[in-house]
């Protein structure tokens, strides 16, 4: 164990190790049943999706636990998810199996970026503030959905004759909610919890704020005891050979590009945007987590700066990673992605793959007993999630503000990712602007031609989606 996984040299222990699996596990554990309910509006088999959702997570946690020795999960992205189903099947008109067919393609496309050593570029081409500001604004993004989902805001429609002149037409009102319902109740009452267990420096305190919040939830009527037993096993199976490499039929990869060239952009442009997203969304959290807990160090940093194959942690992970979408896809679902997710078990001290097995290990004793693990309800992992965004913030602290070339960038990566609750869009801002400063400021040659490339394929991006929107 310690020979595989180096406990003494990352400064854990294997008591710490499980203790984070089972952070990170209930932490994201909702996406379980979230992922399954979203896809399944596509027309696929809730059962298939659950099942693969839960290999998914299995077989590209134990890659990059056991491969490269990190303590991050991999799961179907939130998010990407919603663009599969709202956007490629129900808006853009194709069949699910089609979606899984253009997420098969991505995953290929991001294993030849890993190996070619792209994805290491595009990290190393990012400026060291611009990354913090990436990691404090996914801290931000994080405690956004913590407190959403505690339901601490409520979101009021106006009507037409009552909004203001500069807004005309019903508008949407933002504000904190009455704490008159047992949900944020609940979750208020978690928060305090967590907050004091963490100020008396409790090792497990997320862990703990999340059981207990759990427990007190069931004289409130928040948390609900499952009344049935075990899932019917012959609609699970039947459902996840309906789902599993679906796309390989004559609707699928086949019917894709059957269309010619009339469909030809359209698919495209939603591959590019699929790998644009994953892409992102992966670099941005090794960015936010890895680097500000020392997970990926000054070896990893040298690994960086040199072009010598795939040998540093960060290097395999990154290949782990590009993995996971393409087995997804074959399984039955969406994108998978390193879960920011892991951020709750990094920061109780998960510092190793170990991490990763235990995580592994918790989902796929999941898949006889989801009726009973079900019952964590949001209310109780969002005080976790509010926990954890507060404790990423710490890294704005290292921006000079005082500087306009850093603060302006930094500024709507940061405000672009919370408000527009997406963290590629944030990082595409930051990219936009952090290149807008630099030729305002007559060093257009100081640009990494990546960070160019990269601001130039998303205004592109942006002009397709809104061109597809008229």
């Amino acid at each position: 164990m310690e020979e595989l996984f180096a406990f003494k040299k990352s400064g854990t222990t294997i008591r710490r190790e499980i203790l984070a699996g089972f952070t990170t596990f209930f932490t994201m554990s909702y996406i379980m049943f979230v992922n399954p309910a979203i896809l399944s509006q596509t027309g696929m088999n809730w059962y298939g999706v659950f099942v693969a959702t839960i290999l998914v997570i299995v077989i590209g946690t134990l890659i990059m636990g056991l491969g490269a020795n990190v303590p991050y999960a991999v799961a179907p992205g939130m998010g990407l998810n919603a663009f599969f189903t709202y956007t490629v099947c129900l808006a853009l008109g194709f069949a699910w199996q089609e979606a899984l067919a253009m997420v098969f393609i991505c995953g290929l496309i991001n294993v030849l970026i890993t190996i070619t050593r792209i994805r290491k570029a595009i990290i190393r081409s990012i400026p060291r503030w611009l990354q913090l500001a990436i990691g404090g604004g996914i801290g931000l993004f994080i405690a956004y959905i913590g407190i959403r989902n505690a339901g601490f805001l409520q979101f009021t429609v106006t009507s037409p004759g009552l909004t203001p002149a500069a807004f005309p037409g019903a508008f949407v009102v933002p504000g904190l909610a009455y704490f008159n319902a047992p949900g944020p109740i609940l979750a208020l009452v978690g928060l305090v919890v967590t907050i004091a267990l963490m100020l008396l420096k409790v090792k497990a305190a997320l862990l703990i704020g999340i059981t207990a919040t759990t427990l007190i939830g069931i004289p409130m009527g928040v948390t609900q005891l499952p009344e049935g037993g075990f899932f019917d096993l012959s609609l699970v199976l039947a459902g996840f050979n309906e789902v599993s490499f679906a796309f390989m039929g004559e609707v699928g990869i086949v019917s894709l590009f059957g269309g010619g060239l009339a469909t030809l952009p359209v698919v495209l442009i939603v591959i590019f945007s699929f790998s644009l997203v994953d892409i992102f969304d992966t670099v941005g959290t090794f960015i936010g987590t890895g680097r500000r807990s020392g997970i990926f160090d000054a070896e990893d940093e040298k690994a960086m700066n040199e072009d010598q194959g795939i040998n540093s942690r960060l290097e395999k992970a990154l290949f782990a990673d590009s993995t996971a979408t393409s087995i997804g896809a074959l399984l039955g679902t969406s994108n998978a992605t390193t879960y920011i997710e892991s951020a709750a078990g990094i920061s109780v001290g998960g510092r190793t793959g170990f991490t990763s097995v235990v995580v592994a290990a918790l989902f796929l004793v999941c898949l006889p007993l989801a009726p009973f693990l079900g019952i964590v309800p949001t209310e109780a992992i969002a005080p976790a999630l509010i926990v954890v965004g507060i404790l990423m913030v710490e890294s704005f602290s290292f921006i000079r503000w005082n500087e306009l070339g850093e603060a302006i960038p930094s500024f709507f990566t940061i405000v672009i990712m919370t408000l527009a609750f997406n963290i590629s869009w944030g990082i595409a801002a930051g990219f936009i602007f952090y290149c807008i400063t630099m030729i305002c400021r007559g060093k257009p040659k100081e640009i990494h031609p990546i960070i160019l490339i990269a601001a130039l394929l998303f205004i592109l991006n942006f002009a397709l989606l809104a061109i597809n929107e008229l």
